[in-house]
């Protein structure tokens, strides 16, 4: 079927309850010659007068009641399933599938979780826990959690956290037994527990900043992970000096299990936003989630 002909159905059944073209005419919101212009084109297409007209009112032929018997239902289940999802699109129930890096989980869904299922237990969180810069639509995703400088390009992000302080740490028996290093100069004479970036594929440089410029270092060692969890288990063990976001090793640096080294050459990094496509942006799964773990109404952005 084509558009022309769903559009000109809808007439069709319009006029058949109405009685006249006049009648509906003002039940579409449009003027009479539309109406019956869109009528004989209809007609001439299916090649069958469905009408028999009079100056005050129009009776279905044969033609035209076969068509009306035939067509009421579908109509109305057309409608009906619209209507459904319209509802769909704004309910608060269902599952909201999200992706996200563990830190995030950590420190920005796992504090407020229990509050959002006792005020949305409709919702099924969905959520996948993944260090990769994943292509939500591609993967099936509804949204993405990631710092503000790895967002999927052309995406809606709404802030869920401020900047995130950033911490390079060792354990105190690697630090007893190669010393506190006192410039990011100084990492190059240290064991490092490297990152590997899983979209990317390549090391991470290590980021600092001195009074005079931004610096960067290519930390060596040889241990690598493409986890910082595994890093940070990694540098409790001695095992060498990791970064991890400052939130991510707090009760380890409180219990001493970890110690931060370099903190006033250490840059912060961009919050963790939540990003998806502009097409969801009304989605009330989405918005229950927005509503409850946004930083501020006034952050959106894209």
């Amino acid at each position: 079927m084509e558009r022309n002909d769903l559009h000109a159905l809808q007439t069709f059944m319009t006029i058949a309850d109405q009685g006249s073209l006049r009648a509906a005419a003002r039940a579409l919101g449009v003027n009479p010659p539309a109406v019956s212009q869109q009528l004989k084109a209809f007609e001439e297409r299916l090649g069958v007068p469905l009408f028999t007209r009079s100056t005050r009112s129009v009776a279905l032929t044969q033609a035209g009641q076969a068509l009306y018997a035939g067509s009421s239902h579908l109509l109305g289940a057309l409608e009906e399933t619209l209507e459904n999802t319209r509802n769909a699109a704004r309910a608060r129930a269902g599952r909201l599938r999200i992706s996200l890096p563990f830190r995030a989980w950590q420190t920005i869904v796992a504090p407020g979780i229990a509050e959002f299922q006792a005020a949305n237990p409709g919702i099924e969180l969905d959520l996948t826990i993944d260090e990769a810069l994943t292509d939500i639509i591609a993967d099936g995703f509804h949204a993405g959690i990631r710092l503000g400088d790895h967002l999927q390009d052309n995406m809606v992000a709404i802030r869920l956290s401020a900047s995130e302080a950033a911490a390079y740490v060792a354990a105190p028996t690697y630090l007893r037994r190669h010393g506190m290093p006192a410039t990011p100069q100084a990492l190059l004479e240290h064991t490092c527990i490297r990152y590997r970036q899983p979209s990317a594929g390549r090391i991470a440089d290590w980021r600092f900043v001195t009074a005079q410029e931004a610096l960067t270092i290519e930390p060596r060692g040889t241990l690598i992970f493409d986890d910082l969890r595994s890093i940070v288990d990694a540098a409790t063990r001695g095992l060498g000096i990791g970064w991890s976001l400052k939130s991510g090793v707090q009760e380890e640096l409180a219990s001493g299990a970890l110690i931060q080294v370099l903190a006033e050459f250490t840059p912060p990094r961009p919050g963790f936003f939540l990003y998806f496509p502009r097409a969801l942006q009304e989605l009330g799964l989405l918005r229950a989630f927005i509503d409850h773990f946004r930083a501020s109404r006034t952050s959106e952005r894209g």
